[in-house]
């Protein structure tokens, strides 16, 4: 059972100029979530209708179309750690094909050898060059996926930190009234008092909500006094509880349910890679570590960006870099678009 996140706003606080330390978390994100309740009802499917199992995992699908940095295959098959680019899109619709730039951006690294599993959030707005886009320098990390799809932004992100991606997942949030609705809707406490879309929400009073309600609860962003922060925690707080809803065998045997995780979800993680990743990497779980990848304010030609400085990058290429045992390396370069990650081992 997934237990209900603890949300207290009081702890988002200005951030600038400050460096988040590891902690641990009692819970994912909410993205993380609903990867991680895949995995995991799909194998109780899989028990029951292996078929449409594997059906399931060939519609969600989807290459990435680049050449990954390492040998991905000789890595589950060793039970080696691996990484996971986590992305969320709002298309603002149903059926707009994960077009859009990212809302959420997670680097997920899974060390089975040290049961062991790593959660690092990039800033959307971080300043950056996107690779193969550099002609539009200065842009936003969530820019990438806008540019260039799944494959551009693992290159992205990649050059950015000086760190191999090895697979990517990405939920498209404007599908999240359908996959509530899928779940028979969900019961929230709101996190604050206001009105969005026709909706209205009383802090910390049980609301059942349906696909519309959710939706309208997850997009305010103006009104919330912490602006995107405040709309992830609401995001997260509402796909946990999809995630919670989708673990129960009711709605695992429901057909609605898995044919809209097929809309709305897009990986290039296969079939037979999952089978691999329950086998090995199910242990990763028992220790869960979060940080945050942390800017500062910037104003460049009117345009508001978040300027990462060297020391805090330095930080999470080391830290992401050691939780896949590999060797210690300087951290990508803003400005520049590497031809090759550094991959070398310890």
């Amino acid at each position: 059972m997934v237990k209900e996140p603890e949300f207290k706003r009081s702890e988002i606080k200005n951030r600038k100029n400050q460096v988040t330390k590891p902690r641990k978390h009692k819970y994912f994100t909410g993205l993380i979530f609903v990867i991680v309740v895949l995995l995991g009802t799909f194998f109780l499917y899989l028990g029951h209708i292996y078929r449409d199992a594997q059906e399931m995992t060939t519609k969600i699908y989807s290459s990435s179309n680049i050449t990954k940095a390492r040998d991905t295959q000789s890595l589950l098959k060793a039970g080696k750690p691996i990484s996971i680019l986590l992305m969320g899109t709002d298309t603002g619709a149903v059926g707009r094909n994960f077009k859009g730039r990212t809302d959420t951006m997670i680097v997920l690294t899974l060390n089975p050898q040290k049961n062991k599993m790593t959660i690092v959030s990039l800033p959307r707005d971080a300043l950056v060059a996107v690779t193969g886009y550099k002609k539009y320098y200065p842009s936003k990390l969530n820019s990438a996926y806008d540019y260039g799809g799944s494959g551009t932004t693992i290159k992205t992100v990649q050059n950015y930190l000086n760190i191999p991606i090895d697979f990517y997942a990405t939920i498209n949030m404007g599908g999240l009234e359908n996959m509530v609705n899928a779940v028979g809707g969900i019961t929230v406490k709101p996190l604050l008092t206001f009105s969005y879309g026709g909706h209205s929400f009383v802090k910390n009073k049980t609301t059942k909500m349906n696909g519309s309600t959710a939706l309208a609860y997850v997009r305010m962003r103006h009104s919330d006094p912490l602006g995107d922060y405040g709309r992830q925690q609401r995001q997260r707080q509402v796909l946990t509880k999809v995630a919670q809803n989708g673990t129960k065998l009711k709605s695992l045997m429901t057909e609605r349910f898995f044919k809209e995780i097929k809309k709305q979800l897009k990986t290039d993680i296969t079939f037979n890679d999952m089978l691999l990743l329950a086998l090995k990497y199910r242990g990763t779980t028992r220790n869960m570590t979060s940080d945050y990848l942390q800017g500062e304010a910037d104003l460049i030609s009117g345009i508001s960006f978040e300027s990462v400085p060297a020391t805090e990058k330095q930080r999470i290429t080391n830290l992401i870099r050691s939780s896949l045992n590999l060797e210690s390396a300087t951290t990508g370069n803003t400005l520049l678009n590497s031809s090759s990650i550094n991959t070398t081992e310890k």
